[in-house]
C-alpha cells in the first residue's frame, strides 16, 4: 500500500487481485474454470478426469453430467462413475 501525496492509502491492482484471489478459495476458483470451460470443452487431462469415483463423488452425482456417457466441458465420453476436478454436486 502507498501513501499518496494528499494522505490517501492507495492500494495496488495487483495488490487487490492477490487478496481477491486469496479469498476466493478453490470452490469460486473451480467455478471460474467451469464458466471458462463452458465456452469450449477442455481435455479429459485437464480436467483430471478419472475413470474411476473419488470418495463419494463420481460424475452421475455431478450437475455437469450428461447421461448416459457426456459432460458439459469435458471433451469425450466419460463414465458415469468417473470423476474429475470440476465436480459439482447435484443440487
Amino acid at each position: 500500500m502507498n501513501k499518496g501525496g494528499n494522505g490517501q492509502h492507495h492500494v495496488s491492482r495487483r495488490a487487490a487481485l492477490s487478496c481477491a484471489a486469496a479469498a476466493l478459495g478453490s470452490t469460486a476458483i473451480a467455478t471460474m474454470v467451469s464458466q471458462a470451460a463452458a465456452q469450449q470443452k477442455i481435455s479429459q487431462a485437464d480436467a483430471t478426469y478419472q475413470s474411476t469415483p473419488k470418495g463419494g463423488q463420481h460424475c452421475d452425482g455431478c450437475a455437469n453430467f450428461q447421461a448416459p456417457n457426456a459432460c458439459k466441458f469435458v471433451q469425450g465420453n466419460v463414465s458415469p462413475n468417473g470423476w474429475c476436478q470440476l465436480f459439482t454436486p447435484k443440487s
